[in-house]
């Protein structure tokens, strides 16, 4: 569906570049989780697809055409679901989702079909007649999506959509990505929580700088980090411990607790007989891998971002 090669971009009296030979591949009926810190060149991307930038350097690609020619021919083709709020406060939702559908070339039977189908997929019915700048403000982020789905996009880019969300308008939200990628639409998924792109993403992209840091499904951007086990004991002292967890991999404390890279070929429970035979009790024991969040975090560093 879409195909984006060497994107780069730099704004006017910018020192460096916002895009920096950025590529990636959305497939249609998939799920594309975009993360990246601020300023790492999620929204500069976003508003390429958008076309509220011009592409300069690279290409990018709607079924092998170029973007200016789809978006020129078929504009409804693409659709953002913005982080900001992005419809009339003083109107009500029907109102919000007629003015939309018209703005989308709709009109007649199709008009209203749509803004009945869109009011129902984001259980807004109830709502249709209240004022949007009254809706609270899950209910805000549901018109935001509603909005975006009118024209039937056949490529959705959701920015933030939970943002300032309570959590059942969040597992809503989710879910309705989820629906959307089942029924062949491609989505491109921007989220700073690392635990929707590990609940929704087909695959992931970790960029920073406008560069593509590590990009796969989650399996494949997890399979590097080595396996650990998470343990807290009693009957040793700290130091104890450490060295009798040593024998097996890099072991460290953490919160109170011991964290241990295995070394290759070490089982969890041949450690956890190690402690025991040094006269250690174990309370509680955690095995896996790393998670999405800490190879972000590995990546991009950890200094704040502006």
């Amino acid at each position: 569906m879409l195909e984006v090669r060497g994107l780069g971009y730099r704004y006017p009296r910018a020192t460096s570049a916002a895009l920096d030979g950025l590529s990636l591949v959305a497939e249609r009926g998939s799920i594309l989780g975009l993360l990246g810190p601020n300023g790492a060149g999620k929204t500069t991307f976003i508003s390429h697809l958008a076309g509220w930038l011009p592409v300069t350097q690279g290409e990018i690609l709607v079924d092998g055409q170029p973007l200016s020619v789809v978006r020129r021919k078929q504009p409804t083709r693409i659709a953002v679901a913005p982080q900001d709020y992005a419809f009339y406060a003083a109107l009500t939702v029907r109102e919000n989702l007629e003015c939309f559908a018209a703005c989308a070339r709709l009109s007649g039977e199709r008009k209203r079909t749509r803004v009945a189908d869109c009011l129902a997929f984001a259980q807004l019915e109830r709502f249709a007649d209240t004022r949007a700048s009254d809706l609270s403000g899950g209910l805000k982020r549901r018109l935001n999506f509603a909005l975006a789905l009118l024209p039937e996009p056949e490529l959705v880019l959701f920015d933030e959509p939970t943002v300032g969300v309570d959590p059942q308008s969040r597992a809503f939200l989710i879910e309705s990505v989820q629906a959307l990628a089942r029924k062949g639409v491609a989505v491109v998924y921007t989220t700073h929580y690392m635990e929707e792109i590990e609940a929704i993403a087909d695959r992931a992209l970790i960029i920073d700088h406008g560069r593509v840091l590590r990009e796969g499904s989650l399996a494949e951007l997890l399979a590097e980090s080595a396996a650990r086990l998470r343990l807290h004991a009693e009957g040793l002292d700290d130091a104890t411990l450490l060295e009798a967890l040593s024998r097996y991999g890099v072991a460290r404390l953490q919160h109170g607790d011991a964290l241990l890279e295995l070394a290759p070929g070490v089982s969890p429970a041949t450690v956890l007989q190690a402690v025991e035979a040094a006269g250690g009790r174990v309370r509680q024991a955690d095995f896996g891998r790393g998670n999405l969040g800490e190879l972000f975090m590995a990546l991009t560093q950890r200094s704040l971002r502006d």
